[in-house]
């Protein structure tokens, strides 16, 4: 629908049905930041020269769409370089230095391992008790479950908002209200949500947030992390160095109030830019209107394959999903599918999509998934349709 603001559909047969993994850019993100670079780049907050503070207000100004983004203050918005880094940021800082011997820390079976891994090491590490929540295979999320590890003693909730493999939503604003009725903190993984719905941290009352720039056709190497003030000033930083600090002196050292605390070093200035710039393109849009686009075009995905010999769709229907489809074919190893319809130029996902431990729940190795952006079209589907008829024919011998 919007395919032409995207430089990689110019005068291309391209068919990227990848865009949970990463998005493709449209042609004003890749201005911006190559604009900056050309006209405006400078370290940020060191210099005094004009230079310098031009590339400090840019920077400054891209901190403050992205928290307007969320419905956040800047003050309570880290940039960081990713989601990964974003929730080790907090896994850290919570487990180390928040959390007292015994609280425990709960996370869904459906997360992606950014959202697990971190927690679970940390909390083996520390003697922190780690739960793992249960989902359905639409990857529901029963309250009363989340409700009896909060009443045994976790006092973090850590979970995705959407699923990258069943493209199912959490109910967070519940979860934010039945975990702080327990006096616990509830973080959540934004990075499949940030892109297709709207996101309100107030509205949602979490206590952290985090998203990947890349996911919503904005730069690598760039993320956001909300986390509510009063947590972030009691929160020591995850990374010392230059840019985070108040005084250092021989014997001691004090730290400057968030967002700067958590931001070591030479921080992704440009990409800040580029990010700022893709948050703007999705709202000139509107996220309702790209979210009616891809569920229309979900709907179609799901009559296409559902039918299918072989195929087999996990997830909530059509109706309850975001854009990401995730399947498996009888006989045909989803390797083998990604690879054969690569060669006819439609890129999808296949493995555990980094979440292993949803595939073993689910009691599958590994799955195909597409996954929907704005510049997705009927005949992308259309041509996802006959490749699959194609893997059938080449792998199974079948009409």
């Amino acid at each position: 629908m919007w395919r032409e603001d995207f430089p990689a559909f110019r005068d291309s047969s391209l068919v990227y049905l990848d865009s949970g993994a990463s998005t493709q850019k449209p042609f004003v993100v890749l201005d911006a930041e190559r604009e900056f670079y050309e006209t405006t780049y400078a370290n940020v907050h060191r210099g005094v020269y004009p230079l310098s503070e031009a590339a400090t207000e840019r920077y400054e100004a891209a901190r403050s769409t992205a928290a307007a983004f969320l419905g956040a203050n800047p003050e309570e918005t880290i940039f960081v370089r990713s989601t990964t880094e974003a929730l080790n940021l907090v896994a850290s800082s919570l487990i180390r230095h928040h959390l007292q011997p015994g609280d425990g820390v709960a996370v869904t079976v459906a997360e992606h391992h950014s959202n697990f891994v971190p927690w679970q090491q940390l909390a083996l590490q520390n003697g922190n008790p780690f739960t793992v929540l249960s989902v359905d295979q639409n990857g529901t999320l029963p309250l009363k479950q989340v409700e009896q590890a909060l009443v045994k003693g976790a006092k973090v909730l850590a979970c995705t908002m959407v699923s990258n493999v069943l493209g199912s939503t959490m109910p967070i604003r519940d979860l934010a209200r039945l975990v702080h009725e327990h006096g616990a903190l509830l973080v959540v993984d934004g990075a499949q949500a940030i892109a297709h719905m709207e996101v309100n941290v107030r509205d949602l009352e979490v206590d952290f947030f985090a998203f990947s720039g890349h996911k919503i056709y904005g730069p690598t190497g760039i993320g956001v992390l909300y986390g509510r003030h009063d947590l972030l000033e009691d929160l020591p930083p995850f990374l010392f160095g230059g840019e985070m600090i108040a005084e250092v002196h021989v014997d001691r050292t004090t730290f400057a109030s968030p967002p700067y605390k958590f931001e070591a070093g030479t921080p992704p200035i440009a990409q800040a830019v580029g990010l700022a710039s893709a948050l703007d393109y999705v709202t000139t849009i509107g996220l309702q209107e790209i979210r009616s686009h891809e569920h229309r075009l979900i709907q179609n995905a799901w009559n296409r394959l559902s039918p299918l010999p072989g195929i087999t769709l996990y997830g909530p229907g059509p109706d309850n999903r975001t854009g990401v489809l995730a399947f498996t074919l009888e006989g045909v190893h989803p390797h083998d599918i990604a690879g054969a319809l690569g060669h006819d130029g439609i890129c999808i996902r296949a493995g555990h999509h980094c979440a292993q431990p949803l595939h073993d729940h689910l009691g599958i190795q590994a799955t195909a998934r597409i996954s929907m952006g704005c510049y997705n079209t009927i005949e992308d589907l259309e041509r996802l349709e006959e490749g699959l008829k194609n893997v059938r024919r080449l792998f199974l011998g079948a009409a």
